[in-house]
């Protein structure tokens, strides 16, 4: 199952803030566990280990879907990590947190798995839909889809819409304009130790 139904917060703990995860924020400082206060320098497998692991908790991703993406990140001419962030930026699910329509990711993909959601006017139920350049996000002509996307505008996830999408609230509906750049992804990481972390296994 790819979906973490775990304590998200020990994980925001342990790897840093991940706004598609989770909204809420620890008080405490330290990562979770007993040996959470030892400052002993981490290896160089276990730094790369740790940006892999913010990549599949922030996204939602089971390893297998991950190696996937990079696969297919690696067929593509370019920096292979930053394609690997655009295929990820880009899935349905990530799409509709980043227009705002929900407040995370897992929030999203519940949108999306009870058919809330329209692309180009036709319902898509899968949330690793690859949205490209010209397609048209829209919620369902039902009121109670509507009410629950625009109760999710209030509280957006986060603060700015990127540059590639734009959102009309009074229509409830969002369009993408082209592939997202690297400055306007939300997640702090570097994404060459992912793919340094897939080529060395």
């Amino acid at each position: 199952m790819s979906r973490y139904r775990g304590a998200r917060l020990r994980i925001c703990r342990r790897l840093g803030d991940l706004p598609g995860l989770t909204r809420k924020t620890s008080k405490k400082q330290m990562p979770a566990g007993e040996h959470g206060q030892q400052s002993r320098k981490p290896s160089e497998y276990a730094v790369r280990l740790e940006e892999k692991q913010k990549l599949r908790f922030n996204y939602g991703l089971s390893e297998r879907q991950l190696l996937r993406c990079i696969k297919a990140a690696k067929k593509v001419q370019g920096s292979t990590g930053l394609v690997l962030l655009q295929i990820l930026e880009m899935r349905l699910d990530n799409t509709i947190f980043r227009l705002g329509m929900s407040p995370t990711i897992p929030a999203a993909r519940q949108l999306v798995n009870h058919g809330h959601i329209l692309v180009n006017d036709k319902i898509i139920s899968i949330c690793s839909y690859q949205c490209k350049p010209g397609d048209i996000i829209k919620v369902k002509d039902k009121i109670s889809s509507k009410l629950l996307v625009e109760n999710y505008l209030k509280f957006p996830g986060l603060a700015h819409i990127p540059n590639h999408l734009e959102l009309d609230k009074k229509k409830l509906y969002g369009k993408v304009n082209g592939v997202i750049d690297r400055e306007w992804v939300a997640l702090q990481l570097n994404e060459l130790l992912v793919v340094e972390y897939y080529s060395r296994k």
